[in-house]
């Protein structure tokens, strides 16, 4: 079968089945009335990810014949027999994990994290695990062997990452939701690039597997990839139920709109680079549009220091050297460095260059969140373009480019999205925007740590105000 589009370039897989075009949370209603049964769900999903998949290249593996098995008796939670996608880089038992790469043999795991334990704990069933950038480390999903994932919206461009492949199927209709994770803007990136909602939440609002708990700073934080805010918020809901972060304001039931008007700063500029016009003017109808709404929004320089974006990097490239030098130890045998790409090697050798500016660059990165504490102190939330550029075409971030070259390309498309990992923050990005080529454009919402109910009730008004494009009316 060939996916259905809805004009030239568009790849989706909407149909008259038992999804239709319905969300998750329609679809828990769907299911509770007995208009579809869960069995026919997962089958549907099936057959829409099968459709799909050729042209987008999102899915890892397949554990399909399980989510089958596991239709006809699934678990327990509020999304009980809800058809989803986990990240190809948290463990699942009996499912190997590969983070994006083939430079290791990977072989199923024995157990299931903690992250992956909450998530199952809320009746989700999962198909299977989605196609990420090498360990997470590009914005976008661009393997020299594994090959790229492409947007549903146009795949001749790139569909953002590290979060890719579950972006592309929630956007493409063959899920409602899947999971991601957004150690830089891994959920937001993708959910920009994709036009859908993507949150991360605030650091250690939900568990983190153990390899991301024993990180110097905790810059990485789960979540999930959705076509509506209300999705969002009824995983944040039910995940809390599973497991509540003591040390944050609980989110609770979000449901509506808020009634109280915000002080909302904007900025389109960063600490080095800047938006296009095209982005800078998309960002600024925005603006406008929530002075119309009765919020009180106001003009800012950014809040980034002048120190933020390479230390942020080396951070980053301190990763990369970590899974280079314990890979053996790690992934056994089969791991064959050679094969890595050009960018974790890249990665690599920037930290080793720099190994000494590393102990002050943790440094400045946990103190962070207080030194920018005044500037949150006098706003709820702060608007800027989730991402600097329009969409970039598929080769235009290829990871086998020069290394320094690269980055400069890297960094001026992704100049927002680090910051909330460093401070701990949560942010959204809403597609609230459209390109003069008709791609979606995500704008992005911070606010201070443990407020994900005032961007929810805020994502909410905007959704209800300016109703999201979709992929099948386009």
């Amino acid at each position: 079968m060939t996916p259905m589009t809805s004009q030239p370039g568009r790849v989706h897989a909407f149909a008259d089945d038992a999804l239709g075009d319905l969300d998750a949370v329609g679809l828990v209603e769907a299911l509770h009335a007995g208009r579809v049964s869960i069995p026919e769900v997962v089958e549907a999903a099936i057959a829409r990810a099968e459709r799909v998949d050729p042209q987008l290249n999102a899915i890892a593996y397949r554990c399909f014949d399980h989510a089958r098995v596991e239709a006809r008796a699934p678990r327990d939670g509020y999304f009980a027999g809800v058809p989803t996608f986990f990240k190809d880089n948290v463990d699942v038992a009996d499912l190997p994990t590969g983070h994006g790469a083939d430079a290791f043999t990977p072989r199923p795991v024995r157990a299931t994290g903690d992250f992956g334990r909450m998530f199952l704990a809320t009746g989700l069933v999962p198909l299977g695990k989605t196609t990420l950038s090498e360990y997470g480390f590009s914005p976008t999903a661009e393997h020299p062997r594994l090959g790229a994932v492409r947007s549903p919206w146009d795949p001749r461009r790139t569909a953002g990452a590290s979060s890719a492949g579950s972006a592309a199927l929630v956007a493409a209709g063959a899920v409602p939701l899947a999971h991601g994770n957004d150690g830089g803007g891994s959920i937001r990136i993708p959910a920009a690039v994709n036009g859908l909602v993507g949150l991360k939440p605030s650091r250690e609002r939900l568990p983190l597997d153990k390899l991301y708990r024993q990180m110097p700073v905790k810059i990485i934080a789960d979540g999930v990839l959705t076509r509506s805010v209300r999705d969002t918020a009824a995983f944040l809901r039910e995940a809390e139920r599973v497991y509540r972060a003591l040390a944050l304001p609980p989110i609770g039931d979000v449901t509506r709109p808020g009634r109280t008007r915000l002080r909302i700063a904007v900025t389109t500029q960063g600490s080095r680079h800047h938006a296009t016009p095209e982005v800078a003017e998309l960002t600024a109808k925005t603006a406008g549009l929530l002075e119309e709404l009765g919020h009180r929004v106001e003009h800012t320089d950014p809040p980034l220091p002048s120190w933020f974006e390479q230390d942020f990097l080396l951070y980053w490239a301190l990763m990369a050297m970590v899974v280079v030098r314990t890979g053996r130890r790690e992934h056994g045998p089969s791991w064959d460095r050679t094969r890595l790409d050009s960018l974790s090697l890249g990665l690599d050798r920037h930290a080793r260059r720099n190994l000494h500016r590393v102990p002050g660059a943790i440094r400045r990165l946990r103190r962070i969140r207080q030194e920018l504490a005044s500037y949150f102190a006098a706003y709820d939330v702060v608007l800027t373009p989730t991402l600097a550029t329009e969409t970039p075409l598929v080769g235009h971030l290829d990871p086998g480019l020069e290394f320094e070259e690269l980055m400069e390309r890297i960094l001026t498309w992704v100049a927002y999205t680090p910051l909330a990992n460093a401070t701990g923050q949560p942010a959204i990005s809403l597609p609230l925007a459209t390109t003069r080529a008709g791609l979606p454009q995500g704008m992005m919402f911070t606010a201070d740590t443990g407020r994900e109910a005032t961007l929810l009730k805020l994502a909410y008004e905007l959704e209800e105000a300016h109703p999201f494009a979709r992929i099948q009316d386009a």
